[in-house]
């Protein structure tokens, strides 16, 4: 049996445009990728911290060492240039595998720096 588990991680990116015009995705800085190990094409799944809206799409890597982080297509009505979001891919694992599973999470700042690593979710997160 696989499980579907939490593989990466972007807790509290701050989205830096919303383009309502092209085709669709997620424009996600390589350097913030590379950290957690997602990969261009890959689908996941994003949360806006301000308005409550889920939902899923696929990684685009823009320009390494830009911070940015621009929704793209009809998912840019559901973020503002501001909000807060998490974005979080998924991996199958096997089950005797889970337990030795380590995610990787980055903790961002107001500016898309990642001001800490993490290979678990901490009990509480302080913002």
């Amino acid at each position: 049996m696989f499980r579907t588990m939490m593989n990466g991680k972007i807790h509290r990116a701050r989205v830096t445009e919303a383009n309502l015009n092209y085709v669709g995705s997620i424009t996600i800085d390589e350097e913030i990728l590379e950290a957690v190990g997602m990969v261009a094409n890959e689908k996941v799944q994003i949360v806006n911290n301000h308005n409550g809206a889920r939902f899923e799409t696929y990684i685009i890597p823009g320009k390494r060492g830009s911070r940015v982080i621009c929704i793209n297509g009809a998912a840019a009505r559901l973020v503002q240039e501001g909000d807060v979001v998490i974005i979080i891919s998924y991996a199958l694992v096997a089950e005797e595998n889970i337990h030795a599973h380590q995610p990787k999470v980055a903790i961002m700042n107001e500016k898309n720096e990642i001001v800490e690593m993490l290979h678990a979710e901490p009990e509480k997160t302080i913002i």
